[in-house]
């Protein structure tokens, strides 16, 4: 059990020590809740009854979480590995977020009931769909 959260029990009225060693979070964790708080609030969304715009306008505000998440793991972490990673992911959802936010802007420039609009199958580029997954994922 990791020592802030650990509860001597053999001293009575101890326990509020360890707890009181809970209530302050380093800096990156409170970047992190805070950014993760933000992140639920905008996934909140008004939904349309079109799962296309709901869709989006709900991975939108989860990629923009992941961002400000991996912007944080930069500012704050160590380990090599992890800070490529959170590169990667700002990279990657960066991309998927403009190419969100343009395919929404369509989308919710038409009428309504668009669910007849035929939707394809591919993957994510900065610009339109590909159609081919691992082609995409190798281009990160």
């Amino acid at each position: 059990m990791p020592r802030a959260y650990a509860v001597d029990s053999g001293h009575e009225g101890h326990g509020e020590h360890a707890n009181h060693h809970m209530a302050h979070d380093s800096a990156s964790t409170k970047a992190l809740k805070e950014a993760n708080n933000v992140m639920h609030k905008d996934m909140y969304i008004v939904y349309t009854n079109d799962v296309d715009v709901d869709f989006l306008r709900g991975m939108i505000a989860h990629h923009q979480g992941a961002v400000e998440m991996a912007q944080i793991q930069l500012k704050y972490g160590k380990d090599v590995q992890v800070k490529r990673l959170a590169q990667d992911i700002i990279r990657a959802q960066n991309i998927e977020i403009r190419w969100m936010k343009r395919w929404l802007a369509q989308l919710e420039a038409k009428p309504l009931h668009r669910s007849d609009v035929p939707t394809g199958s591919g993957t994510w580029t900065d610009m339109k769909w590909t159609g081919d997954k691992d082609v995409w994922l190798n281009s990160l």
